[in-house]
């Protein structure tokens, strides 16, 4: 099963601030935040994996 990521956690893996995920998100470079309610938002480790791999290629 995938790991499930929160904000912080997705910024430290990406060197970026909270903001910049969000942009990164709105933009579509990475995928959207999964809501597990209403102030929780999640990525999946694989996920953001693959998009440090395909910028680093």
């Amino acid at each position: 099963m995938d790991k499930l990521l929160r904000l912080g956690q997705v910024a430290d893996m990406l060197g970026v601030g909270k903001s910049t995920v969000w942009l990164y998100a709105r933009q579509g470079k990475i995928p959207k935040a999964t809501k597990l309610s209403k102030r929780i938002s999640v990525w999946k480790q694989s996920d953001i994996q693959a998009f440090i791999e395909s910028v680093s290629a």
